[in-house]
């Protein structure tokens, strides 16, 4: 169906559809405007795909579908239920979301796109997300573009995310997507996936009211994450000025983020760190009495990362924090500008918590620049030389350093 160019205050339900495909005339300009909506209560779309097949969605401005309304979830794009063959490329979803202002609420929630596999008999298959612009989003504790439990095999590739006040690119696994016996298996993981050759910028959680937290916003908005997924490729991404760059974690105290290849992918201006991996907490009252998952089996391979702590709080370019073990980290290209010189991190306690280990760095290039101090970090011990921390920790003995003074 070819739409001509104008404003329409309608939305689309492609629920049941085959064979569709759903796009502006001749690149005409077609917006779907939601202002004369009011969000119900859960998820709401102005593009509803559901149980359907062979889909195409192209060149369509999507925006101003908006709540304040705790219990509504404003979505631009939503595909759920059994779908195959979706194609969602070239469109503009911006300006949407839940403009709610309830300090610290983590039920203030929106997206983009939004992709839910909560089929547990049939997989969400065949999804592209492509060449989509997304910016300009109240997201409150969800995400710019998400694919979340049982989707397996997808791309996001060559988008433009921006300017969103949460995380920019989300795969997710062991949410309540699919509950009871599927929760925790890995039907209820996004999988065998790739993120490619976005750019990802300026993704920042500062005034948003999900993550105000003891009188101070958190500088936690991640441009790329894999939260409990597995099997992904991150490759060639330019991941400019967000909070944090990339992140492999699991939120989940039952879950992974395992079998991740970041490669290649140039990462830069983060407020807080450029790469992290690892639980944020192992438990204790100092890091939010919550025990995380586990990061293992990923590579990071052939990254390059610079200036990426703004914040100049002394935060390293790569982050190892808890319950990470076999993971490698070789070939990067990193330069720390903050006044740490800090390049890589480690948390307190890392080395106490039975499971971090056998992860390996190697042959990777560090420089430090504006200062001559110098910052490793490795399983709860942070040295202060490069020779100190090789010593210690027999870690990068093929890799070098440069901008710091002789000894270091």
């Amino acid at each position: 169906m070819d739409v001509r160019g104008g404003r329409y205050y309608q939305k689309v339900d492609l629920t049941g559809a085959t064979g569709v495909t759903i796009e502006a005339y001749r690149h005409e300009h077609v917006i779907l405007d939601g202002s004369r909506f009011k969000p119900a209560d859960g998820r709401s779309a102005m593009v509803n795909i559901a149980g359907s097949s062979h889909v195409t969605l192209s060149g369509l401005e999507i925006t101003d579908y908006r709540s304040s309304e705790l219990d509504a979830m404003p979505i631009g794009i939503y595909v759920h239920g059994a779908d195959d063959h979706i194609r969602i490329s070239g469109n503009h979803v911006h300006d949407l979301g839940n403009d709610n202002q309830t300090l610290g609420s983590f039920d203030i929630n929106a997206h983009g796109i939004a992709v839910y596999g909560d089929n547990a008999s049939h997989s969400i298959s065949d999804l592209t997300i492509s060449k989509n612009t997304v910016d300009h989003l109240s997201l409150g504790a969800s995400e710019s573009v998400v694919v979340n439990g049982n989707v397996d095999g997808w791309s996001i590739s060559g988008n433009d995310i921006h300017d969103n006040n949460n995380i920019g690119i989300d795969a997710i696994g062991y949410e309540p997507t699919l509950s009871g016996k599927y929760r925790y298996t890995d039907l209820n993981r996004a999988r065998n996936g790739v993120i490619s050759d976005n750019t990802v910028s300026y993704i920042r959680s500062q005034g948003n009211p999900a993550y105000y937290e003891d009188g101070v916003w958190c500088n936690c908005a991640d441009g790329i994450y894999v939260d409990g997924a597995t099997h992904i490729a991150i490759r060639n991404n330019v991941v400019t000025g967000n909070d944090i760059g990339i992140e492999v974690a699991a939120e989940n105290a039952r879950g992974s983020a395992d079998h991740v290849d970041v490669r290649s992918n140039t990462i830069n201006n983060s407020l807080y760190v450029g790469i992290a991996t690892g639980g944020y907490c192992d438990g204790a009252s100092d890091c939010g009495d919550v025990k995380t998952g586990q990061s293992h089996d990923n590579q990071f391979v052939g990254n390059t990362l610079r200036n990426n702590n703004k914040l100049n709080d002394g935060s390293p370019e790569v982050l190892i924090q808890f319950y990470a073990y076999d993971n490698v980290f070789e070939n990067n290209t990193i330069t720390a500008t903050n006044d740490a010189g800090a390049l890589l991190g480690t948390v307190e306690r890392a080395d106490a918590d039975k499971v971090s280990g056998h992860n390996v760095s190697d042959k990777n290039t560090f420089a430090v620049s504006g200062t001559s101090d110098v910052s490793f970090g490795w399983l709860g011990k942070t040295y202060s030389s490069f020779k100190a921390y090789q010593k210690a920790t027999g870690q990068d003995l093929h890799s070098t350093l440069s901008g710091v003074k002789t000894g270091s």
